[in-house]
């Protein structure tokens, strides 16, 4: 019995240190995306040598991290439905918003940096999903019928990128955030201003979505936080 317990223990041991190592870097490349190894083991409590024993080199580090992030927003963003495809879009902003909010620098490296092509392919999924709801919601008249749906979704999905680039560049709030994301992706759906804050007021559901909870911080999964309201409208300055 004591064999096997010593036989077992440096294996959990490793995978705590792995672990450890990965939310640490989520940490330091948050901070500084270009953060060294030596600054993630520092942040890891471990040595740089420690880190070697489970990565190469930085860049598969930071390779299982942006990868690791994006299967969780996919996850998270499963169980995600709504029979009008106007609220299903901006559900799915709303939840990617909640995911990303609290790593919002590591999340724009992830998606707009070396790795955005390997970051893609994990997120395949939820193109797919986010191209479903635009097809059914044009064929039931609730979106725009003026530009093709794979354009459509890929211009919702780039709109969620830009308020993603906007937060990073002004530090924009949780719950501003939260409604600019809902604001553009109806914009995009083909909705004035004016609708989409009526269409907001009166769906409970689009009130701030709180992220996953989750057994460890990825890139793109922070740590839960209580609901709060969705702000008002802008009563200017939206497109129309």
């Amino acid at each position: 019995m004591t064999s096997l317990a010593s036989a077992r223990a440096p294996r959990k041991d490793a995978a705590t240190n792995r672990q450890a190592l990965i939310e640490a870097a989520v940490v330091a490349l948050d901070r500084d995306p270009d953060a060294s190894l030596e600054t993630i083991a520092t942040t890891a409590g471990l040595s740089r040598r420690a880190v070697y024993g489970h990565f190469a080199t930085r860049d598969d580090l930071v390779r299982e991290v942006v990868q690791r992030g994006a299967r969780r927003i996919v996850e998270a963003l499963a169980g995600i439905t709504h029979d009008d495809s106007r609220i299903h879009v901006a559900l799915i902003g709303a939840r990617l918003w909640a995911e990303v909010e609290q790593v919002r620098v590591m999340a724009r490296v992830a998606v707009r940096g070396p790795l955005a092509r390997e970051v893609g392919g994990e997120l395949a999924p939820l193109r797919a999903e986010l191209l479903r709801v635009v097809e059914r919601g044009i064929a039931a008249d609730e979106l725009r019928g003026d530009i093709p749906a794979p354009t459509l979704a890929r211009l919702i999905e780039g709109g969620a990128l830009a308020v993603l680039d906007e937060a990073t560049r002004s530090d924009i709030g949780r719950a501003e955030g939260h409604t600019l994301v809902i604001l553009t992706s109806l914009a995009l759906c083909g909705l004035d201003w004016r609708a989409a804050g009526e269409l907001i007021a009166a769906t409970p559901e689009l009130r701030e979505v709180a992220p996953r909870a989750a057994e460890a911080p990825a890139p793109i999964a922070p740590a839960a936080a209580a609901p709060v309201p969705v702000s008002p409208a802008p009563t200017a300055g939206a497109a129309s």
